[in-house]
């Protein structure tokens, strides 16, 4: 188990780490949507990379994945949280979003998000912090938690 976890602000300089962590984590899921193409899915990161509001999850002081929380009117949005799959399995992912719950709770809106239909590992993590399905299409499934749920 990890001791230290934490999140730093992204530089430009992290884009080619934020996009290696995307291909690790979510390759697989979104070439079974999209198909994978390198350079289509690089031109993709190029145009929504933001390095004023990305994050990098940090743990035990060596970069290991990217957060992206956009703080909504009516929510806060949980818009990226991809680790490197040596991170992945290790309990740094229900850290942050009990962290991120909380800040939720506090602002008294939901936390929400959306998650690929072809990445059931995903879905299923969500479902055993507390989230529950608000709606799905052919490719995504939304999923929220709201500040009256209990762990």
């Amino acid at each position: 188990m990890p001791s230290e976890i934490d999140l730093r602000p992204a530089t430009a300089e992290d884009s080619d780490f934020c996009f290696q962590v995307h291909r690790a984590a979510l390759g697989e899921y979104v070439a079974a949507v999209w198909g994978w193409d390198d350079e289509t899915q690089r031109g993709y990161h190029d145009r929504v990379f933001a390095p004023s509001r990305w994050q990098v999850i940090t743990v035990d002081g060596a970069d290991a994945g990217v957060l992206v929380v956009e703080h909504r009117p009516t929510e806060v949005f949980l818009g990226r949280i991809e680790l490197d799959p040596r991170y992945q399995s290790r309990g740094i992912g229900g850290r942050l979003l009990r962290w991120l719950s909380g800040v939720a709770a506090e602002r008294g809106q939901p936390l929400t998000l959306e998650v690929l239909a072809v990445n059931p590992r995903a879905h299923a993590f969500y479902v055993r912090h507390g989230f529950r399905e608000t709606g799905r299409n052919s490719r995504k499934i939304l999923l929220a938690r709201t500040p009256d749920q209990e762990d």
